[in-house]
């Protein structure tokens, strides 16, 4: 079934750390199923996965979701053997206190960690209750024995090296998933989920569709470039649940404008249409805070017409979650925009 496979494909890349830069062993792996699938792929410079599907015409869209995810960096290690840390993306630092971690090294190997708050005891400090969680006031407490600088320089840790959080994945009776980066690792297993159904279903799409799964989104540049004969791009990422929006965790999302601007309003009509002639949960949105890859192609100077869409996910940058009725309806209104 459709929906076993989305979230089973989701929580395999899910428990793959990615964070910005560091992607290379997930996208290998998003390599591999499509082409099990059948689809050829291809890669370009910054290391982005192109898929490219056959269609009836000689138009092509593009359709992308990012692979990476927020993390951490080692900034510093100090004279106690703490890791002082950088972000990388904006995670929101006071929800990272007291999650696990994983420090990877350039030689690939792996400590096992605890991100805590400089005044980690209650029983201590005064100040543990009430200290601002960002990242000059928190370190990483390795779960090694270590106890000064040079005893973690030993261990092959330093300057540089990935943090990858824990996203803690579970799948509940309820139908909802809850983890660590669903923005945008979900968008990637419902554009996946969309290729099994179109190759299961012997469906052609409209038009000759790229599909890019993009390594750079969530510091700005994921698709920046993009292959020149793509005309429309769609960016299948998270909406947004909040005050002032009408997005639920039930709901795809339409958005009609973000940071970077509208988007381009005949895309946001059609997928207004479509949902609407499916019968589909959707919710047309601003988001303010939020940029995509379509924002970032459309800096790159790409003549392009963009969209976003995605599913209701709540907490975004934080402990996320959705649930399969945004999932499904996400997978349902890319099927039909692809048949449109």
């Amino acid at each position: 079934m459709m929906e076993n496979y989305v979230i089973d494909f989701a929580t395999k890349i899910l428990n793959i750390d990615s964070p910005t830069g560091y992607c290379k062993e997930v996208i290998e792996f998003v390599k591999n199923e499509v082409e099990q699938l059948g689809y050829r792929t291809g890669m370009n410079n910054k290391g982005n996965l192109y898929i490219y599907v056959d269609g009836k015409n000689d138009k092509t869209i593009g359709l992308c979701a990012h692979v990476d995810t927020l993390g951490l960096m080692v900034r510093s290690i100090r004279d106690n053997g703490e890791l002082a840390f950088t972000n990388v993306g904006g995670p929101i630092v006071p929800t990272l206190d007291g999650e696990y971690c994983r420090v990877i090294t350039r030689e690939n190997k792996i400590y096992t960690g605890t991100i805590l708050s400089n005044y980690p005891a209650a029983h201590v400090y005064e100040e543990s209750k009430t200290a601002i969680r960002k990242c000059e006031n928190m370190h990483i407490r390795l779960d090694e024995v270590v106890k000064n600088k040079e005893d973690v320089t030993a261990l092959g840790i330093d300057n540089g090296d990935y943090i990858a959080i824990d996203p803690k994945t579970t799948y509940t009776n309820s139908g909802f998933l809850k983890s660590r980066f669903l923005d945008d690792k979900l968008s990637v297993a419902c554009l996946v989920t969309v290729l099994k159904e179109l190759k299961e279903k012997n469906i052609v799409p409209a038009n000759n569709v790229i599909m890019i799964i993009s390594t750079y989104e969530e510091v700005g540049h994921g698709s920046a470039s993009i292959p020149e004969n793509i005309s429309e791009l769609i960016a299948v990422d998270m909406g947004c649940i909040g005050d002032d929006l009408a997005c639920s965790e039930y709901d795809v999302s339409i958005c009609a404008k973000d940071s970077s601007g509208p988007y381009d309003y005949g895309i946001t009509s059609k997928f207004i249409e479509l949902a609407k002639a499916k019968g589909l949960n959707y919710a047309v949105d601003i988001y303010p805070f939020y940029g995509s890859d379509v924002s970032a192609a459309l800096r790159g100077g790409n003549d392009i017409k963009g969209g976003l869409i995605g599913p209701g996910v709540h907490a975004s940058h934080g402990m996320e979650r959705s649930h399969q009725q945004a999932i499904n309806n996400t997978i349902e209104l890319i099927l039909a925009y692809l048949q449109a």
